[in-house]
């Protein structure tokens, strides 16, 4: 989708924007006066949320970019067109993910891979050269979209949980290793109305976690609020942050047998 005014705006890249958490980032950002990189593999919604967004806000310019981040070169393919563009992000908003419920040993190692390339290798590639490009301009922000997830073992959800782990631990460290001219912030959102569960293969989460339920509106505000303060991380919500705070406090070992316990029930 063509843009305008591509060297007179401020840019900020969104992945996953095709729904949930990554339109409500795109809408924020938006009211925030940030022209928009819209990134996922379907091409609909992202044109009716650029139809929505450049209507109520007709200072930005948005380009849409339909693309599977799942895929192997796929970062430096969609940092190469936005090259090409004269599109320079000031802002990365590392969204994409996918989630995969259930045991293990009954899961599909194609879909497992293809999580771990999006959740892990092209999140970790889209730092390395927009942080760079970002350096070399002398400023630039990068929010690292984690989870809950990350805090300890979650069986049944095994390897995305793990994947997630690697984003707060990767995203934290860019933090002080980037400081001060990039800022790279980590949002761990726990539950969402998104269709996490629905998406990852049926799960369904422990009664007690829905009480954590923030609305992904929410969470964006949030975890943009922390970006631009400069924060290393944030947990969204004041549930979640209490039981991110009490985690701690609990063997690693004692959380995932009660994980466990309730997937089995």
């Amino acid at each position: 989708m063509p843009s305008r005014n591509l060297g007179t705006t401020r840019w900020a890249i969104v992945t996953g924007a095709s729904s949930g958490l990554g339109q409500s980032f795109a809408r924020s950002l938006a009211r925030r006066g940030h022209s928009l990189v819209l990134v996922a593999r379907s091409w609909a919604p992202m044109r009716e949320l650029a139809t929505t967004l450049t209507t109520a806000h007709p200072g930005i310019a948005i380009h849409v970019e339909p693309m599977d981040l799942s895929r192997p070169g796929a970062a430096p393919a969609l940092m190469d067109a936005l090259d090409a563009a004269g599109i320079a992000p000031a802002v990365l908003i590392n969204n994409a993910g996918r989630g995969l419920s259930g045991p293990l040993l009954d899961q599909s190692a194609s879909d497992l891979r293809d999580m771990i390339e999006l959740n892990i290798v092209s999140l970790m590639e889209l730092s390395q050269l927009a942080g760079r490009a970002m350096r070399q301009r002398g400023e630039g922000h990068i929010l690292q979209v984690a989870s809950m997830a990350a805090l300890g073992p979650t069986p049944g959800l095994a390897v995305y949980g793990a994947s997630k782990a690697f984003v707060r631990s990767f995203g934290e460290a860019l933090h002080a290793e980037l400081a001060p001219v990039v800022t790279v912030t980590t949002l761990m959102p726990g539950l969402m109305d998104t269709g996490f569960g629905a998406a990852a293969g049926g799960y369904e989460a422990p009664g007690w976690a829905r009480a954590t339920v923030i609305s992904p509106d929410a969470a964006a505000e949030i975890g943009l609020e922390a970006l631009f303060a400069r924060k290393s991380s944030v947990v969204s919500g004041r549930l979640n942050r209490l039981m991110a705070l009490l985690s701690p406090l609990s063997s690693r070992a004692g959380q995932a047998r009660m994980l466990a316990r309730q997937m089995r029930a």
